[in-house]
């Protein structure tokens, strides 16, 4: 009898490949499922909160209090930014290898309360900041103590940060049986509720943090994000009797050198005509049940077949020397990582263009009309709420309206497959930027024709609502469609590096904005012009910048379209066959050899 994968109180049976805390096989009925991703999603919606509510608005109290130049404040908060989605591959590693998702949750939640709690201490002992400017505006620079202080408490937040996003992701995913039909579509909602949590967590960081950061206080602001990690943690450390827990596969770093490495090796044999002449020793994965084992192996496929040549083996001797040879299954995975790497580099760009929402976009807005009525002026940065609104308003309408719609169209449970939600960010994000070029150029004449080019533009902020908007909506396409993508197709173990590599993406896309802008800045300013993205936008052609970002995207998007096509789903390469207990144990004993 094959294992009934029916959930909740239609089975006490246990879920495949996953255990209690205890270390027994996991009851479908007592573990897993929506109330143990609830405790999960707690823990993301803090980090969110918390990170953003100290990035936006950290630029303010570097210049204003720890009184730095501009540049270097910009540069420490671009750093840390970069620094925290940089280390979510470390922290994927340190799960997949050592710790495990959940023990990395709690360790890295830990480490970023750490760094938090020691910033509000700082804001609060007069010694570890300098004092206010004098009346005659002279200003003294923090010095190497009070900056040490500072970097130690911003760089234990990353470190916190880039722990526990890298697991987060993955320990919701694991609390649903992907085998079960009914627990598949609920994982697949949990990616957009998990994207619809981090947005409310980066609404209240926009909207009430900095409220309280500029209005009563820095230590204020910075103690409620410290108390909101340790009561997320709490509550994340309550649910550990419903948490479903995978083992570790090993170090997939050390897979995909072992790979390599026999490849190589062997680079001078040659490939035998039947793929089923490859070593195929420790293939699969064997669940037990009363009858019958399921075994789940993956199909071999034609992609990157000089990788094949690492199963090749002649004698017993070779299947015993560890770098020597590798199975069938380890070479696919090791396939399955390469080629989800086309897709990882053409997701780049969207987050460069993402990048300007908080640069570019909030400088066109200091220019323009910010008023609503006589007395009420918007601050600036504040029009990342129509960012983040978008965000909220896409999700839940994707989810309950665009889904159903969809799956009567293409038969998909998920409606669309990942890569197609990703291609629709894509393409939000070049609308955003033809947007924002057309608007510029707006404000431009605007700017030219009134009395003052060099101050305010006579012309309502509104008109950039349209570019922050689809930049919103494409994220919400774009994140989750890439989250989804990378928990799925990556091989089994490698769920918390590959979402390592996935945030890495942001990071890059911030850092490659940064280089594009220099660039530019150096080709287009020289003989007395002020280049296209000038100090006084008024004088700038940021339009220009615009188009260049919306030219390079369509590139990006068609290479992406090439890449998606080319790339085969995991489901796809993966078959399963029912053994007879006896075939099974004959299987493991070859597994041990």
């Amino acid at each position: 009898m094959a294992p009934d994968h029916r959930t909740g109180d239609e089975n006490n049976g246990v879920v495949n490949e996953a255990w209690d805390y205890r270390g027994d096989a996991a009851n479908a009925s007592r573990t897993g499922g929506w109330i143990s991703a609830a405790s999960i999603l707690g823990v993301e919606l803090t980090e969110r909160l918390t990170t953003l509510g100290i990035a936006v608005n950290l630029v303010t109290y570097l210049v204003g209090i720890m009184h730095l130049g501009t540049a270097q404040s910009a540069n420490i908060v671009t750093n840390f930014m970069g620094t925290s989605f940089m280390l979510c591959l470390f922290g994927g590693f340190v799960a997949d290898t050592f710790l495990g998702r959940y023990l990395t949750i709690a360790i890295f939640t830990t480490i970023q309360a750490t760094g938090v709690t020691i910033l509000t201490v700082s804001t609060i002992v007069p010694s570890l900041r300098p004092p206010p400017c004098s009346p005659d505006g002279s200003c003294v620079q923090a010095s190497s103590t009070q900056l040490s202080v500072l970097y130690l408490a911003l760089y234990l937040t990353a470190l916190g940060t880039g722990g526990l996003k890298s697991s987060v992701s993955g320990f919701g995913s694991d609390q649903f049986d992907e085998s079960s039909p009914r627990e598949k579509a609920k994982m697949i909602s949990f990616f957009s509720w998990f994207f619809f949590f981090i947005s409310i967590g980066s609404l209240a960081a926009v909207t009430i943090l900095v409220y309280i950061q500029d209005n009563i206080g820095r230590k204020w602001g910075y103690g409620i994000c410290a108390c909101a990690i340790l009561i997320a943690l709490l509550f994340f450390a309550s649910g550990t009797r419903r948490y479903r827990f995978k083992k570790l596969a090993g170090s997939p770093i050390t897979q995909v050198a072992r790979v390599i490495f026999a490849a190589w090796r062997n680079r001078q044999r040659d490939l035998p005509s039947d793929p089923s002449l490859l070593y195929q020793g420790e293939f699969a994965s064997v669940n037990d049940d009363s009858r019958k084992r399921t075994i789940t192996i993956l199909a071999h496929t034609k992609q990157f077949r000089f990788l094949d040549k690492a199963a090749i083996v002649e004698d017993d001797i070779e299947k015993n020397r560890l770098w020597n040879v590798a199975t069938l299954t380890q070479v696919e995975e090791v396939k399955m990582v390469i080629s989800m790497m086309p897709v990882w580099a053409t997701t780049i760009m969207f987050w460069t263009v993402y990048a300007q929402m908080t640069t570019f976009s909030v400088q066109q807005a200091t220019t323009m009309d910010r008023h609503i009525g006589k007395s009420f002026q918007i601050p600036a940065a504040s029009l990342t709420v129509f960012f983040v609104g978008s965000i909220l308003l896409t999700v839940p309408v994707y989810d309950r309206m665009i889904v159903p719609v969809a799956r009567k169209f293409t038969g998909r449970r998920e409606g669309i497959t990942t890569l197609q939600r990703i291609a629709v960010g894509l393409v939000l994000s070049i609308l955003a930027m033809i947007a924002a070029a057309l608007t510029e150029i707006k404000r431009l004449k605007v700017a030219h024709a009134s009395r003052d080019p060099k101050g305010a533009v006579p012309l309502s902020v509104f008109w950039l609502v349209p570019q922050f908007f689809l930049v919103g909506a494409g994220e919400a396409f774009t994140y989750i469609g890439q989250l989804d993508f990378f928990l799925r197709e990556c091989p089994a173990g490698m769920k918390t590096i590959s979402t390592g590599m996935f945030l890495s993406t942001l990071s890059l896309g911030f850092f490659f904005s940064s280089a594009l802008v220099a660039i530019v800045d150096k080709l287009t300013t020289g003989d007395g012009a002020s280049g296209w993205i000038s100090d006084n936008l008024n004088k700038g052609r940021l339009h220009d910048f615009y188009w260049l970002l919306a030219g390079l995207s369509v590139l990006n998007l068609a290479f992406y379209l090439f890449c998606a096509k080319w790339y085969v789903y995991k489901e796809q390469r993966v078959s399963t066959a029912n053994l007879e207990d006896e075939d099974a144990k004959e299987l493991e004993a070859c597994c041990q050899a």
